[in-house]
């Protein structure tokens, strides 16, 4: 009685939701990052638009493996991003997930959308009973110096990894999970930007228009803009193959994330 199934269709699912909503429901629409594409303007229209509480989970987002590029989801940052009245959020972690779903449905200020990826989870224990997370604040995880890595969703545990490489070669970093792509934690991202030199964002996926746009637009507007490196999916359909794989390919792991910091570092301009 709780649970409808409407195929592959989208638009459908996305008015259907609508449609509980105004009737005083909290429904949860799951569904694939890159097939939420196909029902943007009721998005846009049927829900955004209403300020309705719908609740949009976003399944495989980032690069998914062997279903390929038709599957990988890499625009919804982007794309739902410009629009109004809607909060936008990303684990870092299966706790996290817990915290932020139970925050979602709680959220009384209009649709909230999270992504999370395909495959296994981290390994960390999940809690025990959930927890409201303040919309649009973010929290530090790693202290340190000079430069500062601000990641969303998986880029968190990329960022983590490439703190430990760097601190292997004397380079201590700091470390933060921005958890909201909208609204930004504007206090923390002052705080990031005044005390490094370099900022780092780093997201599962498209730059134009995505994650890293945003944290820069906020601190260019606020006139506090540092030197900022942004690291995510590449302007191109990324091809079938395994996630880690692909990962390698396109440079979101923190091997790389790490070379391309003390490439910085070392020459700042």
């Amino acid at each position: 009685e709780r649970y409808f199934d409407v195929g592959i269709a989208e638009q459908q699912a996305i008015l259907f939701a609508a449609g509980l909503a105004l009737q005083g429901m909290r429904p949860v629409a799951a569904i694939y990052s890159t097939f939420l594409q196909r029902a943007f303007d009721q998005i846009v229209h049927d829900v955004c638009l209403q300020k309705l509480p719908v609740v949009l989970a976003m399944d495989r987002a980032g690069l998914v493996g062997d279903d390929g590029p038709t599957h990988h989801g890499a625009f919804d940052i982007a794309y739902l991003r410009p629009l109004p009245n809607i909060t936008l959020m990303a684990p870092r972690d299966e706790a996290m997930l817990v915290h932020m779903l139970h925050t979602a449905l709680q959220h009384d200020g209009g649709p909230a959308a999270l992504r999370y990826p395909r495959g296994e989870a981290v390994g960390v224990p999940l809690p025990s009973r959930p927890e409201l997370i303040p919309i649009g604040t973010g929290e530090i995880l790693r202290e340190g110096e000079r430069v500062a890595i601000l990641g969303y969703g998986t880029g968190v545990q990329v960022g983590l990894g490439a703190a430990e490489l760097l601190a292997e070669g004397g380079l201590d970093v700091t470390v933060a999970d921005a958890r909201f792509a909208k609204p930004l934690d504007a206090g923390l991202l002052t705080e990031l930007a005044a005390e490094h030199d370099l900022l780092v964002t780093v997201e599962e996926g498209v730059l134009a228009g995505g994650f890293g746009t945003a944290v820069w637009e906020s601190l260019s507007e606020g006139g506090a803009a540092p030197r900022i490196l942004r690291v995510g999916l590449p302007d191109a359909y990324v091809t079938h193959g395994a996630p880690k794989l692909l990962h390698a390919e396109v440079g979101y792991t923190p091997e790389r994330v790490a070379e391309r910091i003390q490439a910085a570092v070392l020459d700042p301009r």
